[in-house]
């Protein structure tokens, strides 16, 4: 009885020509040249290209060189054939076949091979297919061969040298044992092919799955899963090919590994050998042997992908040749690939018996959240930025971008805006560095937003990872030693700061750490390294990270009756290292309470922010997150430096700010101490300012603008019972002496060409009347309040107005009155 012989579903040699048929003929779209739709048009395709030279108006022959180089853009060309054309000159590495050119491709010829099906369905012989037909296809190399080439590119030219004469010698003599002689197809490819997935399916966009999305039907699949990097393997090479050499006959025999373990070659099957039965040994040759660069990733789904009551599940990638190095630790990814089976080995094959593991086969990647320094930044945005930047608000539109559900905190987002940006990291002639990254600490009443900010900070950085200080031990924040799964060696773990390298880590609940854990921050918050000696391995891990952490006071609202040192309640070491510290306090007031109301019922009742005035639109109100990360990236191409003049400024300011703090010290309403920390602290969010304005000069008004962050942080604090009462009786006069009275000590609102400090002592403090008017004007106060306040005070010799009506001159005599430090 004959065996059943059950038909191939798929007919491989028509598919086969019709896979070479599209990698020869298929051509790009004009439409697909040009990137941008018409709201977003790529300027070098159009007649208004940077390109242009208006020198060359009256040369014909420029403009007709011009007009032909943007025929020739818009012409279609045949991609995959200019991408052979590259393989074959060594000039790249990787062909990607992207499966909506051949779905396009099919639906013009309508040849009926459902090539796109056949692909995503049995993905890894599909790989090998093309694989034949990019060799066939391939052409001849541009340049020939020199010594100044590679010693790979030798060693396969002459392979393939040795191959095409094999083939010619075999057709001539119609021997086909000849043939196999010839060095394996693995040999001879210098490249690793790589499908990329559609982006439209029949039933709509494509979906990516998450981990326990993926079912037995995916097997062999060409598949996309969503999910986040926890850990990354180092790159090591693995065998694709095994040469040996025999060392009786040395004949060169080649071993094709397409598993995981294989078992080396040992006796010589040559022909030789078996004629003679020498039964030669066989040497490994690693010179001739096949390498490709080979990583694990581990992924696990994100948060929002577990159901109720499940944990996270993970699921291995490998990554092979051009793949590797393309994802790290934290990272938010779309991998696409092939679902494949693998036995277990080992020990794990015994106790397993017959289950397998799983693992998919990497074949594209995306990055949800790119770094900075790799963004494209859209033509349109860039044009929109361009815009706002010609307003000059753009530093108050993008402040209420930041979190826009959450009402008022303005100052606290201006501060969020300037961790976001972050100043400029030096490093001097010596080797020390000089931290440019900013760290901010939220102490507040609890329901003031503090996690929501946090949350929102750590979604919009391109590295932002989120910790809750309860659930983070020491070790989970730096780095844990254990033994890797794949090589078995000991291997350092990084933690939350190390997976925010070059990010933003926010720790919530930061006072319900314990104490020898938040000893692990110190390091990190000032040097921005972290160093481990730990199971034999002493090395120091890079952790250039921003901080930024929300915490509650000691009894978990603030006593009006202790001060701030004991309400606060961290080491003062750990509180020097913050640049900014709000302490955000929950009083009751009628008209900032029924506002807040509003705000919150309108964001349920209409599922998004009110409309805030910074656009005529809703949405043109805020930025969006992308568009704040877009700013960002391109705010932190700039690297402002601080002018001798600012510089001279900000000194004076530093000797101020120590001379109020010690007598604030006398009168026990310290809030912290200033240190020379505070004057890098100011150093740092000025240059934030001046990278926000795309500028590389500090200018004066910077160091003001943080001086006002720096106090606005402690103006919760004047704000407390005791001082309520007194408030509600002044009237605005008197509370607007009180506002230049601060200014006047914290040496805020200077003159742009202020005078030594002798002469400021004999005669009062000089400040600027237009920087004081904005200041009085910004809290609230209007301009007749001011005016008033400004003669009255006048009038009693408190301060006069010099410089023809330009200068604030604050007599010092006058600063003595009862009742005035109450700010």
């Amino acid at each position: 009885m004959a065996l059943l012989r059950y038909p191939a579903p798929v007919d491989y040699d028509a598919q086969m020509s019709a896979f070479e048929n599209f990698l020869d003929d298929f051509k790009t779209s004009p439409q697909d040249s040009i990137t941008h739709a018409l709201g977003n048009i790529d300027i070098n395709e159009d007649d208004l290209s940077d390109e242009y030279d208006f020198m060359d108006e009256d040369d014909d022959d420029a403009q007709e060189q011009r007009r032909s180089e943007r025929a020739r853009r818009r012409a279609p060309r045949h991609k995959y054939k200019e991408l052979l054309q590259e393989l074959a000159d060594r000039k790249i590495n990787e062909i990607v076949i992207d499966l909506d050119d051949l779905q396009s491709w099919e639906e013009d010829v309508n040849e009926g091979l459902k090539l796109v099906e056949s692909v995503e369905r049995n993905t890894k012989h599909y790989v090998e297919v093309l694989s034949r037909a990019v060799d066939k296809l391939m052409p001849q190399p541009s340049n020939d061969i020199t010594f100044k080439d590679d010693v790979l590119d030798v060693l396969m030219a002459n392979r393939q040298q040795r191959n095409r004469t094999l083939t010619e010698a075999a057709e001539n003599l119609r021997d086909p044992d000849m043939l196999n002689d010839t060095y394996p197809a693995q040999l001879t490819r210098r490249y690793t092919l790589v499908f990329k997935p559609r982006t439209m399916t029949a039933d709509g966009p494509q979906k990516a799955l998450s981990v326990r999305q993926v079912r037995g039907d995916h097997l062999g699949h060409l598949i996309t899963i969503r999910g986040i990097a926890t850990r990354v393997s180092d790159v090591k090479p693995i065998v694709q090919v095994g040469a040996y050499t025999c060392d009786r006959c040395g004949c060169e025999i080649f071993q094709p590994v397409t598993d995981k373990q294989y078992a080396p070659l040992t006796l010589c099957p040559s022909k030789d050998c078996k004629e003679n039965q020498a039964k030669g040994q066989l040497y490994p040759s690693s010179r001739a042997s096949k390498f490709l660069p080979f990583q694990e990733i581990k992924i696990q789904e994100l948060a929002e992908q577990v159901p109720i009551g499940q944990i996270p599940r993970t699921l291995t990638v490998l990554a092979y040749g051009s793949l590797v190095r393309n994802v790290h630790p934290g990272d938010i990814v779309d991998i696409s690939g092939i679902f494949l089976p693998t036995p277990y080995t080992g020990f794990k094959a015994m106790r397993a018996g017959l289950l397998t593991d799983t693992y998919l086969e990497a074949h594209h990647i995306v990055q949800h959240k790119k770094a900075y320094t790799e963004m494209q930044i859209d033509p349109s945005l860039l044009r929109r930025i361009a815009k706002f930047q010609q307003t000059g608000n753009t530093y108050e539109y993008l402040a209420k971008s930041i979190a826009p559900e959450i009402y008022g905190h303005l100052d606290v987002k201006k501060a969020l805006l300037l961790l976001l940006v972050g100043g400029v990291t030096k490093e001097v002639g010596d080797g020390m560095k000089i931290r440019g990254d900013i760290n901010i600490c939220l102490m507040g009443d609890p329901g003031v937003a503090k996690s929501q900010l946090l949350k929102y900070i750590s979604k919009v950085a391109p590295r932002g990872v989120y910790t809750s200080g309860r659930g983070s031990s020491g070790v989970g924040l730096t780095a844990a030693v254990m033994r890797d799964p794949v090589t078995d060696e000991m291997v350092l773990e990084g933690g939350a700061l190390v997976l925010a390298d070059n990010g933003i880590c926010c720790i919530d609940e930061f006072d319900k750490m314990d104490d020898n854990d938040r000893t692990a921050i110190h390091e990190v918050m000032e040097q921005q390294t972290i160093s481990i000696s730990k199971a034999g391995i002493s090395t120091t891990l890079n952790a250039r990270t921003s901080i930024l952490a929300a915490a509650n006071p000691l009894y978990g609202r603030y006593n009006t009756r202790l001060s701030a040192v004991e309400n606060i309640n961290l080491p003062a070491a750990l509180l020097s290292r913050f640049d900014i510290m709000f302490l955000l306090l929950d009083t009751p007031t009628r008209d900032t309470d029924a506002q807040l109301a509003k705000h919150v019922a309108y964001v349920h009742m209409h599922n998004r922010h009110p409309d805030i005035g910074t656009g005529t639109g809703p949405d043109s109100s805020v930025f969006s997150p992308e568009e704040v990360r877009a700013y960002v990236a391109k705010a932190r191409e700039y690297r402002p430096v601080v002018p001798q003049a600012v510089s001279e400024y900000m000194v004076k300011t530093y000797v101020r700010l120590r001379a109020q703090q010690k007598r604030a010290e006398k009168k026990n309403q310290n809030f912290g101490h200033t240190t020379p920390r505070t004057l890098l602290g100011v150093v740092r969010l000025a240059q934030a300012l001046a990278r926000l304005r795309f500028s590389n000069t500090v200018t004066q008004d910077d160091v003001d603008e943080a001086l006002r962050l720096v106090e606005a942080s402690k103006e919760s604090l004047a704000q407390d019972d005791r001082s309520a009462g007194n408030k509600r009786a002044m009237n605005a006069s008197s509370r607007i002496y009180n506002l230049v009275k601060g200014l006047a000590d914290s040496g805020a609102c200077r003159p742009d060409d202020g005078q030594e400090d002798d002469e400021e002592d004999e005669f009062g403090v000089e400040m600027s009347l237009r920087k004081v008017k904005e200041r009085v004007i910004a809290k609230g106060f209007t301009e007749q309040q001011w005016l008033s306040a400004l003669d009255e005070y006048t009038d009693l010799d408190v301060w006069q107005t010099a410089g023809n009506g330009t200068r604030l001159v604050f007599i010092t005599a006058g600063g003595e009155r009862e009742g005035s430090e109450d700010i």
